[in-house]
């Protein structure tokens, strides 16, 4: 799937999923789990917690 068709099933544009993915920003939990639905994974799945040392 490419990021554009990924903004478009989200409903977000692309620039969002852009730098959702290379970590510039984080997204709500909204979006976050229409992330996880559009790839039918669970949200653990397709994000994960990192905590500042």
């Amino acid at each position: 799937m490419t990021q554009a068709e990924l903004a478009l099933a989200v409903g977000v544009s692309l620039k969002t999923i852009n730098t959702i993915e290379t970590g510039k920003f984080i997204p709500s939990r909204i979006t976050a789990l229409r992330i996880a639905r559009a790839f039918d994974l669970g949200l653990e799945q397709v994000f994960e917690l990192v905590l500042n040392e």
